[in-house]
Protein backbone atom coordinates (compact mmCIF):
# COMPACT_ATOMS: atom_id res chain seq x y z
CA UNK A 1 0.00 0.00 0.00
CA UNK A 2 1.80 3.40 -0.92
CA UNK A 3 2.34 5.73 2.00
CA UNK A 4 -0.86 7.60 3.37
CA UNK A 5 -0.67 11.51 2.69
CA UNK A 6 -1.69 14.36 4.85
CA UNK A 7 -5.12 15.29 3.60
CA UNK A 8 -5.92 18.83 4.48
CA UNK A 9 -8.84 17.13 6.86
CA UNK A 10 -6.25 14.39 8.58
CA UNK A 11 -6.78 13.54 12.30
CA UNK A 12 -10.70 14.28 11.60
CA UNK A 13 -12.90 11.60 13.51
CA UNK A 14 -15.50 11.82 10.04
CA UNK A 15 -12.47 12.14 7.60
CA UNK A 16 -10.89 9.78 4.82
CA UNK A 17 -7.38 9.42 4.27
CA UNK A 18 -6.90 6.57 2.35
CA UNK A 19 -9.18 4.58 -0.22
CA UNK A 20 -8.33 1.05 -1.17
CA UNK A 21 -10.27 -0.49 -4.36
CA UNK A 22 -10.25 -4.55 -4.11
CA UNK A 23 -10.05 -6.64 -7.47
CA UNK A 24 -9.45 -5.55 -11.20
CA UNK A 25 -10.43 -2.43 -10.28
CA UNK A 26 -7.66 -1.87 -8.02
CA UNK A 27 -5.24 -1.70 -11.30
CA UNK A 28 -5.43 0.90 -14.32
CA UNK A 29 -8.73 1.00 -15.94
CA UNK A 30 -8.17 0.83 -20.14
CA UNK A 31 -10.71 3.87 -20.52
CA UNK A 32 -8.68 7.33 -19.82
CA UNK A 33 -11.02 8.70 -18.87
CA UNK A 34 -12.25 6.29 -16.24
CA UNK A 35 -8.99 6.27 -14.83
CA UNK A 36 -8.91 9.83 -14.20
CA UNK A 37 -12.73 9.70 -12.87
CA UNK A 38 -11.30 6.63 -10.32
CA UNK A 39 -8.18 9.15 -8.95
CA UNK A 40 -10.02 12.25 -8.69
CA UNK A 41 -12.80 10.72 -7.12
CA UNK A 42 -10.12 8.70 -4.53
CA UNK A 43 -8.13 12.27 -4.02
CA UNK A 44 -11.40 14.17 -3.32
CA UNK A 45 -12.63 11.97 -0.76
CA UNK A 46 -9.06 11.89 0.96
CA UNK A 47 -8.87 16.15 0.89
CA UNK A 48 -12.63 16.64 1.87
CA UNK A 49 -15.06 13.81 2.75
CA UNK A 50 -17.90 13.66 5.56
CA UNK A 51 -17.71 9.77 6.40
CA UNK A 52 -18.48 8.87 10.05
CA UNK A 53 -20.06 5.34 10.41
CA UNK A 54 -22.20 5.01 13.56
CA UNK A 55 -20.32 4.71 17.01
CA UNK A 56 -17.20 4.79 15.47
CA UNK A 57 -14.55 7.44 15.72
CA UNK A 58 -11.92 8.12 12.67
CA UNK A 59 -10.07 9.01 10.63
CA UNK A 60 -10.59 5.82 8.22
CA UNK A 61 -9.06 3.92 5.60
CA UNK A 62 -11.81 2.60 3.54
CA UNK A 63 -11.64 -0.99 1.63
CA UNK A 64 -14.24 -1.24 -1.08
CA UNK A 65 -14.53 -4.28 -2.91
CA UNK A 66 -17.69 -5.88 -5.18
CA UNK A 67 -18.06 -9.75 -4.06
CA UNK A 68 -21.05 -11.79 -5.93
CA UNK A 69 -23.01 -9.16 -6.21
CA UNK A 70 -22.50 -6.93 -3.18
CA UNK A 71 -21.24 -4.13 -2.18
CA UNK A 72 -18.31 -4.70 0.68
CA UNK A 73 -16.89 -1.51 2.53
CA UNK A 74 -14.78 -2.56 5.03
CA UNK A 75 -13.82 0.31 7.41
CA UNK A 76 -10.52 0.40 8.55
CA UNK A 77 -8.74 2.59 11.70
CA UNK A 78 -5.55 4.17 10.49
CA UNK A 79 -3.45 1.26 11.47
CA UNK A 80 -4.96 -0.76 8.68
CA UNK A 81 -7.24 -2.78 11.70
CA UNK A 82 -10.76 -3.77 10.57
CA UNK A 83 -13.26 -1.89 12.47
CA UNK A 84 -16.56 -2.67 10.76
CA UNK A 85 -17.30 -4.68 7.36
CA UNK A 86 -21.04 -3.41 5.49
CA UNK A 87 -22.35 -5.37 3.19
CA UNK A 88 -24.70 -4.30 0.51
CA UNK A 89 -26.48 -5.95 -2.05
CA UNK A 90 -25.81 -4.29 -5.70
CA UNK A 91 -29.60 -4.96 -7.39
CA UNK A 92 -30.84 -1.17 -6.82
CA UNK A 93 -28.28 -0.01 -8.11
CA UNK A 94 -27.53 -1.65 -11.36
CA UNK A 95 -29.69 0.47 -13.49
CA UNK A 96 -27.92 3.65 -12.60
CA UNK A 97 -24.87 2.22 -13.20
CA UNK A 98 -25.74 0.42 -16.38
CA UNK A 99 -26.69 4.08 -17.36
CA UNK A 100 -23.60 5.49 -15.98
CA UNK A 101 -21.77 2.73 -18.41
CA UNK A 102 -23.37 3.86 -21.42
CA UNK A 103 -22.55 7.65 -21.10
CA UNK A 104 -18.83 6.94 -19.79
CA UNK A 105 -18.50 4.90 -23.35
CA UNK A 106 -20.61 7.52 -25.28
CA UNK A 107 -18.84 9.98 -23.55
CA UNK A 108 -15.32 8.00 -25.21
CA UNK A 109 -16.68 7.75 -28.61
CA UNK A 110 -17.52 11.23 -28.82
CA UNK A 111 -13.95 12.24 -27.63
CA UNK A 112 -12.90 9.75 -30.10
CA UNK A 113 -15.08 10.21 -33.40
CA UNK A 114 -14.42 14.03 -32.88
CA UNK A 115 -18.25 15.35 -31.83
CA UNK A 116 -17.39 18.04 -28.96
CA UNK A 117 -20.15 19.44 -29.25
CA UNK A 118 -21.74 16.44 -27.73
CA UNK A 119 -19.97 15.89 -24.76
CA UNK A 120 -21.66 18.73 -23.08
CA UNK A 121 -25.30 17.07 -23.00
CA UNK A 122 -23.21 13.24 -22.07
CA UNK A 123 -21.93 14.90 -19.18
CA UNK A 124 -25.31 16.63 -17.79
CA UNK A 125 -26.56 13.31 -18.21
CA UNK A 126 -23.64 12.13 -16.50
CA UNK A 127 -23.74 14.20 -13.50
CA UNK A 128 -27.48 13.72 -13.34
CA UNK A 129 -26.95 9.99 -12.51
CA UNK A 130 -24.28 10.87 -10.10
CA UNK A 131 -26.73 12.69 -8.10
CA UNK A 132 -29.14 9.56 -8.61
CA UNK A 133 -26.45 7.72 -7.11
CA UNK A 134 -25.22 9.87 -4.46
CA UNK A 135 -29.31 10.00 -3.01
CA UNK A 136 -29.49 6.04 -2.94
CA UNK A 137 -25.92 5.97 -1.10
CA UNK A 138 -27.41 8.20 1.07
CA UNK A 139 -30.46 5.95 1.57
CA UNK A 140 -28.61 2.55 2.00
CA UNK A 141 -25.94 3.58 4.22
CA UNK A 142 -28.78 5.88 6.53
CA UNK A 143 -28.28 4.23 10.17
CA UNK A 144 -24.54 3.15 9.18
CA UNK A 145 -22.41 5.17 7.28
CA UNK A 146 -23.03 9.24 7.48
CA UNK A 147 -22.07 10.80 4.47
CA UNK A 148 -22.19 14.02 2.19
CA UNK A 149 -23.87 14.55 -0.92
CA UNK A 150 -20.34 15.01 -2.25
CA UNK A 151 -19.11 12.31 -0.41
CA UNK A 152 -21.56 10.13 -1.87
CA UNK A 153 -21.31 11.61 -5.44
CA UNK A 154 -17.39 10.48 -4.95
CA UNK A 155 -18.50 6.89 -3.96
CA UNK A 156 -21.07 5.82 -6.84
CA UNK A 157 -18.52 7.12 -8.69
CA UNK A 158 -15.55 4.02 -7.30
CA UNK A 159 -18.98 2.00 -7.22
CA UNK A 160 -19.35 2.25 -10.87
CA UNK A 161 -15.41 1.52 -11.45
CA UNK A 162 -15.67 -1.34 -9.35
CA UNK A 163 -18.56 -2.85 -10.80
CA UNK A 164 -17.51 -2.52 -14.36
CA UNK A 165 -13.99 -4.38 -13.73
CA UNK A 166 -16.30 -7.59 -12.82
Amino acid sequence: MPPIDKPAREGRPDSLVHIVLHGDAAGHSHVPNQQRDREQAIHDLRIGSHFAPVALTGPFILHLSVEGGRLVLEVRDVHERVLRVFVFALSPFRRLIKDYQLLVESYENAMTDGHPSRLHSIDMGRRGLHNEGAELIIERLRGKIDVDFETARRLFTLVCILHRRI
